[in-house]
């Protein structure tokens, strides 16, 4: 039975999103490492420990530094959540894109410092890019390396695991054959339809900002109003990264015009051309989840007032507690926060995870026994 805290490294760790699931779920996150500035202060100011830059197109030398900066430490578990524009739907889609082998990274990563598990994250459309081949080069790396490795059959979806968005993500996770720990299965759902947090459990509580752009410290003005508000707002006394963008009144008018849970497919006709695709001039309904935050912070808009949601707002509806600050500029913040795995949806799979570490193939006697230390 595993008794120390498993290690872990997060690759392409951004602002922190997996290893912030994986601290909470009992993980020591030895480093970070990344090649965003930015994303790597943010990284470092909230996980207390080390975030690396490092070009992870140079493999070679990125590992050797790694290692070195660990110093030697044992590496349980690896996660990863590689730039996925090549993989994405709205990318190029462009099998020989180089941001396509950036899993290889990972691979050579996994291969050199042999942990028991790792985990990758990415975007639904690996999983049917050029009908599957780029999923199946993925398993196959990995099954070479001597790891057992499962994908999920579908994209697993953030509401289902306690997150106020519509976020659908794949996810790649082995262990190592040699340590008999068998096949992983992915955790089942913590919630269903009926019951997934809204909006409105989100954010709520923070202040409208309808007659001032606010300040990146302020107060609460609200106490919260969902147990989501609460968990959200533990240990937290002050409100950070709450910051609204300055509109044009034209921008507001549009907006204004845009009726709740609707999208620019509802605005009168000639109002709102400049954007006309799909997720143009969408306003967020108060009682389902959000829309996937994304990095652009221009489409979305909050189900209630006439502007885009702040970081803060978007932090919550990616499951960020209050006490996590974004750094940098506010587009780099938005950045930040748009590409984080939600730490909630990466607390459950780091959870399921640790029992495989400690269950693999043993009894249900041994689990029954054990099962307290886990909780």
């Amino acid at each position: 039975m595993m008794i120390k805290k498993p290690t872990v490294i997060d690759l392409f760790c951004g602002a922190g999103g997996l290893s912030l699931g994986f601290k909470h779920a009992g993980y020591d996150v030895l480093c970070g490492v990344d090649n965003d500035e930015p994303s790597l202060d943010t990284y470092e100011y909230n996980l207390d420990c080390l975030g690396l830059n490092e070009d992870l197109y140079d493999e070679k030398n990125a590992i050797k530094d790694i290692e070195n900066q660990i110093n030697n430490a044992e590496v349980d578990v690896i996660i990863a959540g590689p730039p996925c524009q090549g993989f994405s739907l709205t990318g190029c889609r462009n099998l020989d894109d180089t941001r396509n082998k950036l899993y290889l990274a990972v691979v050579h990563a996994v291969e050199y410092f042999k942990p028991k598990a790792f985990l990758i994250e990415n975007v639904p459309g690996i999983a049917t890019l050029y009908k599957g081949k780029v999923k199946e080069q993925i398993l196959n790396s990995f099954e070479e390396l001597g790891y057992a490795t499962s994908v999920t059959k579908k994209p697993l979806l953030a509401t289902d695991y306690g997150v106020p968005q519509n976020r659908r993500r794949m996810f790649f996770v082995g262990f190592r054959k040699d340590l008999n720990y068998g096949y992983f299965k992915f955790p089942k759902p913590i919630l269903d339809s009926e019951n997934y947090i809204t909006c409105a459990e989100a954010i709520s509580d923070l202040p409208s900002l309808e007659d001032t752009l606010g300040e990146n410290i302020s107060n609460y003005t609200k106490k919260p109003e969902s147990n989501y508000q609460k968990k959200m707002r533990e240990n937290s006394e002050l409100l950070y990264n709450h910051v609204a963008t300055n509109h044009t009144d034209e921008v507001k008018w549009v907006i204004s015009q845009v009726p709740e849970g609707g999208n620019h497919k509802d605005l009168p006709k000639g109002v709102g051309d400049s954007r006309k695709f799909n997720e143009a001039w969408t306003r967020y309904h108060s009682k389902k989840p959000s829309k996937t935050i994304d990095t652009g912070h221009r489409n979305h808009f909050h189900y209630k007032y006439n502007r885009v949601p702040t970081v803060r707002e978007n932090a919550r509806l990616q499951s960020f507690p209050d006490t996590f600050v974004f750094l940098g500029t506010k587009t780099q913040q938005n950045r930040q926060v748009g590409n984080a795995v939600p730490p909630l949806l990466a607390q459950n799979l780091a959870e399921a995870m640790k029992k495989h570490l400690v269950f693999g193939k043993k009894s249900e006697k041994i689990k029954t026994t054990i099962q307290s230390t886990l909780d």
